[in-house]
């Protein structure tokens, strides 16, 4: 090997030394879209968070009310208010019941009673879906599914719901 140091010329030092300040700008640049890109990703969801859907556990009748109420949803940066509606009644066990009325047919909304030939059930007038009071789909209707259900709680004598679930995973 040579003794000799390599040397290094004025134009590679000047080549070195602005490339490296070149990719320190460029790295402190695009800092702020990643972090703009990602934080959205990292930020806890709030999906599953149980609701007060401003009813009282002492108002809730063994006929089934259709319940409304809003929550806040955010979508990265988009914040929004979503409507949301619930079936609530307590059944015979004297618990609380909160049924989805969203048809599994086709997504059509069901309500109690919504037709004179089939009292006491739910009713989906899109294809003529029906289930049983307690959510399940009457067989050989076109619902494959029962209704879902919501997950509920009671607070201080309120309803809160969270999401709705199928009947069997609630």
């Amino acid at each position: 090997m040579s003794e000799k140091k390599q040397q290094v010329s004025r134009r590679q030092f000047l080549n070195y030394t602005l490339t490296g300040v070149g990719g320190f700008m460029a790295a402190g640049l695009l800092v702020s879209p990643l972090r703009m890109a990602i934080d959205p990703v990292l930020k806890e969801s709030s999906a599953g968070d149980l609701a007060n859907v401003s009813l009282a556990v002492e108002d809730i009748t063994t006929e089934p009310t259709r319940v409304d109420w809003k929550i806040d949803q955010i979508d990265g940066w988009y914040e929004s208010q979503v409507n949301k509606s619930a079936w609530v009644f307590k059944d015979e066990n004297d618990e609380i019941q909160a049924f989805s009325p969203v048809c599994k047919h086709l997504g059509c909304v069901v309500s109690w009673e919504g037709s004179e030939d089939y009292p006491n059930e739910f009713y989906c007038p899109c294809h003529d879906g029906r289930y049983y009071k307690d959510g399940t789909n009457v067989p050989g209707t076109p619902p494959l599914a029962p209704l879902d259900v919501f997950e509920k709680e009671v607070r201080d004598g309120m309803l809160f719901l969270g999401e709705a679930k199928p009947k069997g995973e609630a």
